[in-house]
């Protein structure tokens, strides 16, 4: 059985770890090199820095905290923000990632999830879709937000996840932002219609609340409301809020989710 991942998020806005509710609302949680140590030590199976400003601010990934934050940790590093072009993705590289994400601008420029995988292979490439319902009436629908969550697309969510991995996607990171910083649970049914659609590992984020909610999505994604048969859980789960005000840590995350049947890596 393939091990669950369990993997801390540093969104980081002018050098600081900072996070919201829903995207807004953002606060002051910390230091990013201080945090990523803490979580290298603590067992993270992988990190993922998001330079949140880079997109809607239109300025460079920060390199220099890149670097610092590779030095503290002795696993994967995904870098995103900012990462416009196949230069953008070198200099990441460069400065330590392992691999890098991209929302807005392939987006507006699709082909680039080529480019970056036939370069890095479509191992290193991940798409980060920053999902939300598009109406509470109807059937289930989400569509793609850019620029940080702050601009809806009208692209389907689950349509663009689809193409994106015929592009070259080698990854999703979903993030629902109805769910994202309110504690109140993963976004099942969204997360169930992406895993459904591609082929690549799924990592679900926003809305966790307790380790429970964590097992949950990791183990199945079908939601009570949608009356759905259990659909196989997310690869990965990834955690904010939960950590940097120090809810709980990733040693108490994954011993829950092993009591609850997750295969997760000590």
């Amino acid at each position: 059985m393939q091990a669950k991942r369990i993997i801390p998020c540093l969104d980081v806005d002018d050098g600081r770890v900072v996070k919201g509710i829903k995207f807004k609302g953002i606060r002051d949680a910390g230091d990013p090199v201080e945090l990523a140590r803490r979580y290298n030590d603590d067992g993270a199976d992988e990190l993922t820095f998001l330079d949140i400003g880079a997109s809607y601010k239109s300025r460079a990934t920060l390199l220099d905290l890149v670097r610092k934050v590779a030095a503290e940790v002795f696993i994967p590093l995904c870098v995103g923000g900012g990462i416009r072009s196949l230069d953008d993705m070198r200099q990441a590289m460069n400065a330590g990632a392992d691999k890098v994400s991209v929302c807005t601008s392939a987006l507006r420029r699709p082909e680039l999830l080529g480019e970056l995988a036939r370069a890095y292979g479509s191992q290193c490439v991940v798409l980060s879709i920053d999902a939300k319902r598009a109406s509470p009436a109807g059937p289930p629908r989400w569509h793609a937000y850019s620029h940080g969550g702050r601009t809806c697309t009208g692209i389907d969510a689950v349509e663009w996840a689809v193409r994106a991995v015929e592009l070259g996607a080698g990854e999703i990171l979903l993030n629902s932002i109805d769910a994202d910083g309110t504690g109140g649970g993963y976004d099942l049914e969204l997360t169930r219609r992406i895993l459904e659609a591609v082929p690549v590992p799924v990592i679900a984020s926003g809305g966790a609340g307790n380790p429970d909610q964590i097992a949950g999505v990791l183990l199945s994604t079908a939601s009570a409301e949608s009356g759905d048969a259990p659909a196989p859980g997310a690869d990965a789960a990834l955690l904010a809020s939960l950590l940097h005000y120090g809810k709980t840590t990733i040693k108490e995350i994954k011993k829950h989710a092993e009591s609850k049947g997750v295969c997760v890596r000590w």
